[in-house]
């Protein structure tokens, strides 16, 4: 069974009625409830397309959010071979929000940067529900500094509500880690290749997502600040959150329309955490295409076009 989502209810109702009647056929040996059993899931699959099919930005925000849905690691595991992941910041402490190392993507070494949120109760805790503190951004551009000593591509997977707020972090130059992470993103003179598989919120996203590619899952979103805390300032009303993500748009394919992002990788019907090996694939896909047409572009230019490509968004609209 999945976790259903509120707007899900008329299907988590139907699915619910086809695994009684599935337990009672077995429990019985009874062959008569065939019929009534796939008329049922019909009516879920057909309810299922309906509610996708209009899907409201605050209902993506919740296909975001998703507890079941794959996140970096799973990515990482399915995508990648050899990989080896290196800790620490050679400064403070090692982040386990996020995540990097080196592997081989189709045989080729790459480097790899991702925030990781967890799938359970104890890893969610131990990667801080995706949240990176100081530490894990100066991870992040050591291992940048290392990709363009090496001349690696660089893919990174973005799932973050943002950056932790907590004192601490901002006591260890929280602001000040990220804007370096940043600066050193546009010096890179390698491939840089951004998948946005969950969330990508603020600046503890863009901080590792400046990339010459770009690309969104279909129910991912991509925003300056939560539609909570957005809600929060312009209403001083956190409940107004749809509202705020209505108004925002964060959407994959409103980014897509703004030219934030370069193409939309499609989802499973139901969102990711229903097809989850074949959403990974998908992601593999469109990577591989990605490296293949920055094959052979010299250093210097994947800077500039970098550079361009983030100094050209909003001028043009």
């Amino acid at each position: 069974m999945y976790n259903y989502l509120d707007f899900e209810k008329p299907v988590a109702d139907l699915d619910g009625q086809i695994l009684e009647l599935k337990k009672l056929a077995q429990e019985s040996g009874s062959v008569e409830m065939s019929d009534e059993i796939r008329r049922l899931e019909k009516r879920s699959s057909d309810a299922l397309k309906d509610i996708y099919r209009k899907l409201t930005p605050w209902q993506k925000v919740q296909i975001a959010r998703h507890p079941d849905r794959p996140h970096c690691l799973d990515y990482v595991n399915q995508l990648f071979t050899e990989f080896t992941p290196l800790a620490g910041d050679r400064n403070f402490a090692e982040d386990q929000a996020i995540q990097a190392g080196f592997a081989r993507f189709n045989g080729q070494a790459v480097a790899i940067l991702g925030q990781e949120k967890g799938n359970d109760t104890k890893t969610r805790l131990k990667h801080n529900f995706g949240s990176p503190r100081p530490e894990g951004y100066r991870k992040a551009i050591r291992i940048m500094e290392l990709a363009d000593r090496f001349k690696l591509p660089l893919i990174t997977f973005v799932d973050t509500a943002g950056a932790y707020p907590g004192v601490s972090a901002e006591e260890r130059g929280q602001a000040e880690a990220i804007a370096r992470s940043l600066e050193m993103s546009l010096k890179l003179r390698v491939p840089v290749i951004t998948v946005v598989i969950g969330e990508g919120g603020s600046g503890g996203a863009i901080a590792i997502a400046v990339a010459n590619r770009v690309y969104m899952l279909e129910h991912a979103i991509y925003s300056v600040i939560s539609p909570e805390g957005a809600a929060s300032i312009l209403w001083r009303d956190s409940t107004r959150a749809k509202d705020a993500a209505t108004n925002m748009r964060i959407t994959a394919q409103d980014l897509l329309e703004l030219k934030i992002i370069d193409n939309i990788i499609p989802e499973p019907l139901g969102g990711a955490h229903r097809g989850k090996n074949a959403i990974i694939d998908a992601a593999g896909d469109v990577i591989a295409t990605a490296l293949k047409s920055l094959e052979g572009i010299d250093g210097e230019t994947l800077k500039q076009e970098r550079r361009q490509k983030y100094l050209a968004m909003g001028r043009n609209l």
